[in-house]
């Protein structure tokens, strides 16, 4: 049987990483693997630095998306793909990848996902995570501070600037091809206990 392709889709610091990694943890690394589309920022070697700050990476033409699609049609034909790694505190790729095998579940995450239409078409379940902009901002600001080495400024300054906007165009109205809504950022017990439920049913089916 090929792997069953879920997507989780949700603004930035909605909690959609959150959801990812109870699915992941709670179903095992033997059965269920995650890609996610913030590996695929383009290449922007050929940029300075200086320019790669300007790039808005909340919209669309700031991923490889041809790439992510061939490594999900690849992944869903049972085949391995080494994916991208993307380090943030540049702005561009790193030189390592990292080498992802073919399971029965496959976690897809990305704020973006459901906004390209070759992608929707390979997923078999789409999960929607939905959290207040209240949230999502201060999120995003303990994560970028943290993880990003970026400044409270430029965290402010950039979700202003390309982050809303882009939200408001790209994230918010892709919620309707949602299969699954989990509210309150992806800390919904019975939300989450729902799809664990239909994700362990569909592994159970496959041992018949």
């Amino acid at each position: 049987m090929r792997p069953v392709l879920i997507g989780l889709c949700g603004g930035s610091g909605s909690g959609k990483s959150t959801v990812t990694e109870q699915l992941y943890a709670n179903t095992g690394s033997e059965r269920c693997t995650v890609i996610r589309q913030d590996n695929y920022y383009k290449d922007q070697s050929h940029l300075s630095f200086e320019d790669r700050q300007k790039t808005n990476y909340d919209h669309p033409f700031a991923f490889d998306n041809d790439l992510f699609i061939e490594h999900l049609k690849l992944l869903r034909e049972g085949k391995s793909v080494d994916m991208p790694e993307y380090d943030f505190s540049v702005h561009n790729r790193k030189k390592e990848t990292i080498r992802l095998e073919p399971k029965d579940i496959i976690l897809i995450e990305g704020i973006l996902l459901f906004s390209e239409p070759r992608i929707l078409e390979l997923l078999d379940m789409r999960i929607f995570v939905d959290t207040d902009s209240d949230v999502r901002i201060l999120r995003r600001i303990k994560r970028d501070m943290k993880e990003r080495a970026r400044s409270l400024d430029s965290v402010i300054d950039q979700y202003m600037a390309t982050v809303r906007p882009a939200h408001l165009q790209f994230v918010e109205p892709s919620k309707r091809y949602a299969d699954i809504i989990v509210p309150e950022g992806g800390y919904n017990k019975v939300a989450l206990d729902l799809i664990q439920t239909k994700v362990d049913h569909i592994l159970n089916s496959r041992k018949k």
